[in-house]
């Protein structure tokens, strides 16, 4: 049975003192939270005071990004052994945004993945199909595209480690959300990809999360899909209650 894990990618939103206050609230809700992991990424600046406001709970911490290298002249970038010092556990790799805006190709990817690895972080691969490649049959090409590039060409040791977040790009922040049979259908096809990549123990192990517009109000039709894992939340995961909702869904 796959533990759930419910990850908060708060983007370029919250100060430090915004997200001290918002541990305040969120740690109570999810005290007796047991049953999932939790990890919340907060934008650079605000991870000291995440990590430093989650202090013996269960939450962890986690980066939205991180350089391929451990150090070097590139101006503005993040490596993994800083972020793992900085008290980070976890990081998101190839989020949608970052592919879109800032022009992360599957090479990156797959980089990025081994240096995090490397420092002891826990990667949330992210893959996911725009409504251009959903409406013209492309989505599993995409899918294979993007996991034969990044995810592979892993030994079956640090794959072990990764969680992939399935996230159609259609469904991110638009309110739209892929129905859970969409989603669940998408989370088969990346486990049976990772089967044959990686063997059947990998593949039965490997954690699938679900991100595109999740809230309160679909999350538990969401997780009732035995192939979905958890969910990777944006929005709904700037409010305290709003996340503990999803958390303890």
């Amino acid at each position: 049975m796959r533990r759930p894990l419910m990850a908060a990618n708060w983007k370029m939103y919250k100060t430090p003192a915004q997200a001290a206050g918002f541990f305040e609230k969120f740690l109570p809700l999810v005290e007796h939270s047991a049953h999932a992991d939790i990890v919340v990424c907060p934008a650079f600046l605000g991870v000291a005071a995440a990590v430093s406001a989650v202090s013996g709970s269960r939450v962890e911490v986690g980066g939205q990004n991180v350089h391929w290298l451990a150090e070097g002249a590139f101006t503005g970038e993040v490596s993994a052994p800083m972020m793992a010092a900085a008290g980070c556990r976890w990081v998101l790799i190839g989020h949608s945004e970052r592919r879109q805006h800032f022009g992360e190709t599957d090479d990156a990817v797959r980089r990025k993945t081994l240096a995090a690895l490397e420092a002891g972080l826990r990667p949330i691969v992210c893959v996911g199909e725009t409504l251009g490649d959903r409406e013209g049959g492309r989505t599993e090409a995409i899918l294979e595209k993007m996991f034969s590039g990044g995810l592979a060409p892993l030994t079956a040791d640090p794959f072990a480690r990764v969680t992939i977040a399935y996230e159609p790009v259609w469904a991110i922040g638009t309110g739209r959300t892929a129905t859970p049979e969409i989603a669940a259908q998408a989370h088969r096809f990346l486990r049976n990809m990772a089967r044959v990549a990686h063997g059947e123990a990998s593949s039965s192990a490997l954690r699938i999360l679900y991100g595109g517009s999740v809230n309160p109000k679909n999350i538990r039709d969401l997780m009732a899909q035995p192939e979905i894992d958890g969910a990777l939340v944006g929005g709904a995961s700037l409010d305290p209650i709003s996340f503990a909702s999803i958390v303890n869904f």
